[in-house]
């Protein structure tokens, strides 16, 4: 490859083992530099980082890197026995160390130990940048939270010192702090660089974004705002483009339905002088046929035009994008200004912390804090989803809660028939019309939640949410922009803008909180607070 190029896709595929097709005919060049990878979900980012790392074998096509490739996965899974040392990779290296310290001079433990004599202290000295400081080298994975289990296994790439880095979706799992922490890490880096995010904050640190769409990727240089601007300066030329097509289109028509009107008036003023026999037979017969002639040219000519007109019509909707914005209607959720919503009384959540909290009206809390505080641990029970073990819960009006998992859908089961469970009063009619509201058209209600994908999953869910009966004026949100792409996350905040009621989300998205009009912020850490803006 040149050595501007670092990682080459070139005319690759791939299928699933179900036949169902993910590439077919791929090209990719990546060069220097913090790459932001973005698209809808189910377009096959994990997927190319996968056959990019080596994890997946493409059907044809080739993929080449340059170098050493380090990835991280979404879901990292560790063996909770391993310790930190040998999730990172140093086990073996540290215990020659170790044994030519003690004496023990043999030449195979020069050999394993190489010229890493300081790897103990780069190790230190890399989780403490991570945040990780308080970790000891022997601990075991076990004793860690899903989000230092993610900081661990990206400083266990980052020892390596890969020459190519990929990332997907690092900052599902972390926290605040821990996602600071990796902001850190990404805006300092200067190898090669891939990150697979929905996470705004994160791609404001990338050189470039690359945005895989229908199997092809288009490059945009800068950040995500970047992009974001870019792209809408685009779509308006092409929404401009889509107007003139349309009108267009119409007045083909309209010239068509006039050349139709003006040949029909000369066929009756042709037949009126046929019966009249003004001019010998013969004279007539060849105008006429002259006439037909002349109005198969004139309507092949209007014809044309219109055709023309439609495939301009065709090729500029193709530009327009169909990420489509949720729109519903949500008058039933409303709550008065002074209206009590909930009552929280030293409710006991974990590790000696308890909570009080009063909700009154259509307030819009964000519930921050570390990891392991007690966030999710406060909503379930609140939601009635677990008995207190201490402590007074007072729910004053319908309440909905979504959870992490996504689980209130039962999966052999439509999406249509997933809703009426909870709005058994509503007609399969209505059901269906309102479903549109959530992108559910046409034949769409009828597929089973089992096989939807993660973001059609979420849409159905927040459906059979808001449109539950009675209509819920409290309204429970556990990390909803975990694993949903950029769309989707704008989807969620245009229905949220409905939404009148109370609001109650605990997530680490700043960005997202902010852009649903947050009016209270709480932090959930030894104690439950309230905070400034943040």
């Amino acid at each position: 490859m040149p050595p501007a190029i670092h990682i080459s896709c070139t005319n690759l595929s791939f299928s699933w083992p179900d036949g169902t097709p993910v590439f077919d005919g791929f090209d990719l060049a990546v060069g220097p530099g913090r790459t932001g990878l973005i698209g809808l979900n189910g377009t096959g980012k994990s997927t190319l980082l996968r056959l990019i790392a080596g994890e997946l074998t493409p059907a044809s096509g080739t993929v080449r890197v340059a170098g050493e490739v380090g990835y991280l996965p979404q879901n990292l899974t560790l063996d909770t026995s391993r310790t930190v040392a040998e999730v990172l990779g140093i086990d073996r290296r540290r215990a020659a160390l170790h044994a030519i310290e003690s004496g023990e001079a043999s030449e195979e433990h020069f050999t394993v130990l190489g010229d890493d004599w300081d790897i103990e202290e780069r190790s230190r000295a890399l989780l403490a940048q991570l945040g990780l400081g308080a970790l000891d080298l022997d601990d075991t994975a076990g004793r860690m939270s899903g989000g230092e289990t993610v900081l661990l296994g990206l400083a266990a790439q980052l020892l390596r010192r890969p020459s190519v880095l990929l990332l997907d979706e690092p900052t599902n799992n972390l926290d605040l702090h821990a996602r600071q922490r990796l902001y850190g890490t990404v805006r300092d880096y200067r190898g090669v660089m891939v990150i697979v995010s929905h996470d705004r904050e994160l791609l404001e640190h990338v050189d470039q974004i690359a945005d895989l769409r229908e199997g092809t990727v288009r490059w945009f240089g800068g950040t995500l705002s970047a992009y974001e601007e870019a792209l809408a300066v685009e779509q308006e030329a092409a929404a401009r483009m889509v107007r003139a097509a349309e009108a267009d289109v119409r007045r083909q028509k309209r010239e068509l339905i006039q050349a139709h009107d003006k040949l029909a008036g000369r066929a009756r003023s042709a037949q009126k002088a046929f019966e009249n026999k003004r001019e010998p037979r013969a004279v007539m017969r060849a105008r006429k046929r002259t006439a037909q002639v002349s109005a198969g040219k004139l309507l092949g000519v209007h014809g044309d035009r219109l055709v023309q007109a439609q495939e301009r019509l065709e090729e500029a909707e193709s530009a327009v994008r169909d990420d489509d914005v949720i729109r519903v209607d949500l008058p039933h959720t409303a709550v008065p200004p002074r209206r009590r919503v909930l009552t929280v009384r030293q409710l006991a959540l974990r590790h000696g912390v308890t909570a009080d909290l009063d909700v009154q009206g259509p307030e819009r809390i964000a519930l921050t804090g570390r990891n392991g505080a007690g966030k999710t641990t406060l909503l379930s029970l609140v939601a009635g989803q677990a008995e207190p073990r201490a402590g007074t819960v007072e729910v004053h009006v319908p309440l909905r809660y979504l959870p992490q998992r996504l689980d209130i859908l039962d999966g052999s089961l439509s999406v249509l028939d997933n809703v009426r469970r909870l709005a058994p009063g509503a007609s399969p009619q209505e059901v269906r019309a309102r479903l549109a509201r959530f992108l559910f058209r046409k034949e769409r209600p009828a597929q089973l939640a089992g096989t939807l994908s993660g973001g059609e999953r979420f849409r159905a869910s927040l459906a059979a949410l808001l449109l539950a009966e009675p209509a819920p004026q409290l309204l429970l949100l556990d990390e909803p922009t975990n694993n949903l792409d950029l769309s989707s996350v704008r989807q969620l905040t245009s229905a949220l803008e409905s939404y009148q009621g109370a609001l109650i989300v605990a997530s680490h998205d700043m960005p997202f909180l902010r852009g649903i009009g947050i009016t209270r912020w709480l932090r959930l850490d030894g104690e439950l607070t309230e905070t400034g803006p943040m």
